[in-house]
């Protein structure tokens, strides 16, 4: 099959590997429809991955159609279409079972995509481990747009919402206008946010986020006006979509006492200061970690339907697979109003 592979530093190639295989009766093969990039992506197109392998295939956001089920497999059949969550857990622990695979009870939690041991699903087919839990059908009312966004994208972004106890007549600010700050925007909306301030360099990320009802601010210019807008009081919740340094560091300023602030940008650096305390005097809450797609699901299956959440309209570029190192170059640089890329092979 072909697939994207990973070879280092800016290094993505359109290749030929080995087809997938099931390696457990319990695995499922799933012929992939679309798969996109995300932004922790890059983190491994940068040369900053999370192993020293070369060579495997990349990606963890994908659907498709099931074209081969293993004899332990029961809720699953041929032809089904179905998501596939980013990370996988073994299916079978009262963690999985509860969606939250990150604490899987017999360690068999992973990430399609980071090395060898999972392989990505930026590629024509990929094997899902314990399919029955890691391979969800796409309901009925769901496109299968929608239902690629919810794989990773738009679960994380409600999960830093919920991090951030966004609650109704809640003041909130959202740092990094990626599409999973973009979706942050609207999710902290359908919490029942009073006024959502939405900060990002780019100018046409902030237009993004006016359209969703957003004050769209500079990152020069906010913790001014908010200081200006709450006379000095500070805001009520703040979800960091970025993960540096800097803007960890505007959460906390921006935030009120007591105040809860949600970081689920991926990390650039290993580590940095921290302001202990000038946080212990505030009183905050801070929460920093990844989504758990299955445990959010229930939760935004109804939104989606409803229409109350449009995930698919981040969608910006949709380019053959063949086309996948144009489509890194592109998000990487972020030209030509790249947000979400999808990727169809075949």
């Amino acid at each position: 099959m072909k697939a994207l592979r990973y070879h280092g530093a800016r290094d993505v190639r359109y290749e030929s590997m080995d087809d997938p295989t099931p390696q457990s009766d319990r695995d499922a093969i799933v012929q992939v429809t679309a798969c996109s990039i995300c932004g922790s992506d890059l983190h491994i197109y940068h040369g900053h991955g999370f192993s020293e392998d070369l060579g495997f295939c990349v990606g963890h956001e994908a659907v498709g159609e099931v074209v081969e089920v293993g004899r332990g497999v029961q809720r699953l059949k041929v032809g089904d279409k179905v998501m596939l969550p980013a990370a996988v857990g073994c299916g079978r622990c009262r963690s999985c079972l509860s969606g939250v695979i990150q604490t899987c009870e017999n360690g068999q939690g992973a990430c399609y995509g980071l090395s060898a041991r999972l392989q990505g699903s930026q590629a024509e087919a990929v094997r899902v481990p314990a399919a029955d839990m890691n391979a969800v059908p796409v309901p009925d009312g769901v496109s299968m747009d929608q239902a690629l966004m919810m794989t990773d994208a738009l679960a994380t972004a409600w999960f830093g919402a919920r991090n951030a106890e966004v609650r109704p007549g809640a003041s909130v600010a959202v740092i990094g206008l990626g599409p999973i700050g973009l979706m942050a925007v609207e999710s902290a909306y359908v919490m029942g946010a009073h006024v959502v301030y939405a900060i990002d360099p780019l100018p046409a990320r902030r237009a993004l986020a006016e359209e969703a009802g957003a004050i769209a601010l500079h990152p020069d210019e906010a913790l001014a006006r908010v200081r200006e807008d709450t006379k000095g009081r500070g805001l009520d919740c703040v979800i960091e979509a970025v993960g540096g340094e800097a803007t960890v560091d505007a959460a906390l300023r921006l935030v009120r006492p007591r105040g809860v602030v949600s970081v689920i940008g991926v990390q650039q650096a290993k580590r940095f200061a921290f302001p202990l305390e000038r946080a212990f005097g505030a009183g905050l809450t801070f929460r920093v970690g990844t989504c758990s797609v299955p445990e959010e699901l229930p939760a935004l299956f109804p939104l989606v339907r409803s229409g109350r959440l449009r995930p698919e309209k981040y969608i910006s570029h949709r380019l053959p697979l063949s086309d996948g190192p144009e489509a890194y170059r592109l998000f990487e640089s972020r030209e030509a109003g790249a947000l979400k890329m999808v990727l169809t092979p075949g």
